[in-house]
């Protein structure tokens, strides 16, 4: 039964094999009220007024729309592909935003949600759509702030191929994606994917945290 409306709703068996600790709460008719409020509780309202620090991050903090990072950041890497995801609860809603820049220009930038996800899924769709940005011959950096991520297709994807997708402790969570990224990266061998640092102050981090928050506002 939803918690807003009242009215009662079901969830594919699908997605609740997949999320076995999930207990939806809202229905689908009233999801976009639950964000604004998630939003409300947790993003510009709460902190509005306040400013930004250094190392801190005004994105996480305010709930900030694309245009707004754009004004409040300058350090970082200024030519890449920088990805990110979030979810609201894990699982819960989710988002992931993805931006390739050169020399500070936006090359491309796309980003999405999901009404019933986990954080690392969004990380990991967020990863595969830098990617997918890049050509085969194409020599760049991707960033994410997931060091999971990093690790993942760094350092781990190697070895799990080699024993048939297996992780010595067990199964690969979410292989699907992680296969995805990883063959990506594979066909793009120039590219270089590195860690960067979350809610640093970076802004092309900053940015693709705010598509991956787009979900929650009415603007990206």
């Amino acid at each position: 039964m939803c918690s807003r409306c009242g009215d009662r709703f079901e969830v594919p068996q699908a997605t609740l094999d997949r999320y076995a600790n999930w207990s939806p709460q809202t229905c689908m008719a009233c999801r976009p009220a639950a964000r604004a409020s998630r939003a409300d509780k947790f993003g510009g309202r709460r902190g509005a007024g306040k400013p930004a620090t250094a190392g801190a991050s005004a994105t996480k903090e305010l709930n900030l729309p694309v245009a707004e990072v754009l004004k409040r950041f300058t350090d970082g890497p200024q030519t890449g592909v920088f990805t990110d995801g979030s979810c609201s609860g894990n699982p819960g809603t989710g988002g992931w935003g993805a931006v390739y820049v050169r020399d500070g220009e936006i090359v491309a930038a796309r980003h999405g949600d999901d009404p019933a996800t986990t954080n690392n899924r969004m990380e990991l769709t967020a990863m595969i759509a830098g990617l997918e940005m890049l050509g085969p011959d194409d020599e760049a950096d991707v960033y994410s702030d997931s060091m999971l991520v990093v690790n993942t297709l760094t350092k781990w994807a190697k070895d799990w191929e080699k024993r048939g997708w297996q992780r010595k402790e067990g199964e690969v969570k979410n292989l699907e994606l992680v296969q995805r990224a990883y063959g990506l990266a594979q066909e793009r061998p120039r590219v270089r994917i590195q860690w960067i640092r979350a809610h640093d102050g970076s802004r092309w981090n900053e940015y693709a945290d705010a598509l991956s928050t787009a979900y929650l506002r009415d603007e990206v």
